[in-house]
């Protein structure tokens, strides 16, 4: 095991081997293997199966995956060329449905084609490359930005309560959520954060907490029912949570159990921030309550992480993969370009206005 996983990025191309390189996360804390994927089951059945999760990793994950459809497309036509470039595309797609920026990458490497349409296909192929890298480094940016701006919102030797993983393993580098308590590590602030285990996929038991000490910072995990009695006992003093997809008036979607976190964090007078590239806000949805909320298989809960079967056979299943918290719950929105407050609809149209200019 590393001594520091932010020694390690979460995604990144291999251009010698043709290869999307990636931490299989489902392996974590006990072994950090690295794979390289190269056939598009390979890079699809990662994103569905977790092994790279996060909304910006996912999105990275994608842009370099159908990069490297396009480097197998053997034609030099354009039509063909474009017509295959689109059944990745679409294949890539139906990896995971809620998080948006799987679909906004995408979308930007087929307006990279769309847009060169006319240049040799060979050209294409290298600007499809750029295009990746990219948005590879945006999101390192994006996440060094937000971690600045959170990190406003806090102080030295504040009580910090986060849920899922929203760190460096859900994106590139940094992370969203967690990253206000790297860069506050850097600067010799003295965080203790509480880290939900967040059930039933364990990101923050298996995930967060790994990533968090390893770092350096003071970590406790806490098992989701008992988010209560720490903000009780006073030892939170905020609450960082990442988001997959943000309506256009701040309802937040994010991995389950969130808008639980929210909901006593508005009880307990806690402030409640939700993390967010501009990239995983979809302002073509008016409301929470629009997102599509993925269901997970039914043996997430009932044997994974056990040596038998925990649930009677004949019992049903629930198993969404997130919930949507309500702006209504949500002190603030950070993004890489300054923090949101409500109202949400407001407020994060002006943000968006002021990239346009």
């Amino acid at each position: 095991m590393p001594g520091n996983i932010m020694d390690y990025d979460t995604v990144a191309l291999d251009d010698e081997r043709k290869a999307l390189v990636i931490i299989d996360q489902t392996k974590l804390p006990g072994r950090v293997e690295i794979l390289s994927l190269r056939r598009q089951e390979d890079i699809h059945r990662a994103i569905y199966l977790l092994q790279v999760r996060g909304a910006p990793a996912i999105g990275v994950a994608a842009a370099i995956g159908v990069y490297l459809a396009a480097l197998g497309i053997d034609s030099d036509d354009y039509s063909v060329f474009y017509s295959e470039f689109r059944k990745a595309k679409d294949y890539l797609a139906t990896a995971r449905p809620t998080a948006v920026n799987l679909f906004w990458a995408l979308d930007r490497m087929e307006k990279t084609v769309t847009d060169c349409k006319g240049m040799p296909v060979a050209e294409i192929k290298t600007r499809l490359r750029a295009r990746a890298i990219a948005i590879r480094d945006e999101d390192v940016r994006a996440c060094r930005a937000i971690g600045e701006y959170g990190l406003s919102l806090i102080k030295d030797g504040d009580g910090i309560l986060t849920h899922c993983n929203a760190g460096q393993l859900g994106t590139v580098k940094y992370g969203t959520a967690l990253a206000p308590m790297h860069l506050g590590r850097e600067k010799g602030y003295a965080f203790k954060v509480f880290a939900g285990e967040t059930r039933p996929l364990l990101q923050g038991a298996r995930l967060s907490s790994f990533e968090l000490v390893s770092d350096g910072i003071d970590t406790t995990v806490i098992c989701d029912n008992m988010a209560s009695q720490v903000m009780k006992n006073g030892w939170v003093q905020a609450v960082f949570v990442g988001c997959d997809r943000v309506a256009a008036n701040g309802d937040a979607c994010n991995k389950i159990g969130t808008s639980g976190v929210a909901i006593l964090a508005k009880y307990y007078g806690v402030p409640f921030y939700v993390c967010a590239p501009m990239s995983t806000i979809d302002m073509s949805i008016k409301r929470g309550e629009d997102i599509v909320i993925e269901e997970r298989p039914e043996n997430e809960v009932t044997e994974m992480w056990y040596r038998e079967r925990m649930v009677p056979p004949g019992v049903k299943i629930y198993n969404p993969a997130f919930d949507v918290t309500e702006n209504a719950l949500i002190s603030a929105i950070v993004t890489e370009y300054g923090i949101a407050r409500p109202p949400y609809s407001e407020s994060l149209r002006k943000i968006f206005m002021a990239i346009e200019l």
